[in-house]
């Protein structure tokens, strides 16, 4: 899919419009050239607009990367809630929830990338804060979701911290090493392997 789809249900109307020309283009110069690397005047370059409009819109390079990232969390989280929606019971949720994860990165590969790319910057900012408040948001909202299933009895002997990486680890390990094209088979093809390993590591873990 294009990025700028995601854009468009992020920053809607046509107010938004330049925003999300300048984050489409800056999305392009931080993939190129690496965050550290780009600078304004090359995203000024790239979007073919103003120093001025850019720095109305988001400040300075970090306000573009908060942007981006949190853009990109926003959706990515939008799909885990879609894929939960009308789920049986928790091992079709717990799979779903892989299966979207996969439908997500292969949609957005260059958002995806950024995402895995910014996060460290992100936590050396300000923003690490909103970065934490939106986890905390994210994980309490699926824990709400996981309690609420019937068979919920999958969680008992499970830490809280340790259900996400046991749910979702192997499948964004591999995602990583398939946008870094050190493995050249696309995370569709593997989506219900890496769905039902992610259910038998809840179901099967040790009591």
């Amino acid at each position: 899919m294009e990025n700028i789809e995601l854009l468009e249900r992020i920053y809607s109307g046509k107010r938004a419009q330049l925003k999300r020309h300048i984050l489409n283009q800056a999305l392009l110069c931080f993939l190129e050239n690496g965050l550290e690397a780009t600078t304004i005047e090359m995203i000024r370059e790239q979007a073919d607009t103003s120093v001025g409009a850019i720095y109305h819109h988001f400040k300075n390079k970090e306000g573009i990367i908060a942007a981006l990232f949190f853009a990109a969390l926003d959706d990515q989280a939008q799909y885990r809630e879609n894929a939960l929606k009308n789920t049986e019971n928790m091992q079709h949720g717990i799979m779903a929830m892989v299966e979207g994860y996969i439908d997500w990165v292969t949609d957005y590969p260059d958002f995806a990338r950024f995402l895995y790319a910014a996060r460290f910057i992100i936590t050396q900012t300000a923003q690490d804060l909103d970065l934490k408040k939106r986890n905390h948001s994210r994980n309490k909202s699926l824990l709400q979701w996981l309690q609420q299933q019937t068979d919920v009895e999958h969680l008992a002997h499970i830490p809280h911290d340790l259900l996400l990486s046991l749910v979702i680890g192997s499948t964004e390990n591999y995602c990583r090493a398939w946008l870094s094209h050190k493995v050249k088979t696309s995370p569709q093809v593997y989506k219900h392997i890496f769905a039902k390993t992610a259910w038998r590591a809840i179901a099967y873990f040790p009591k």
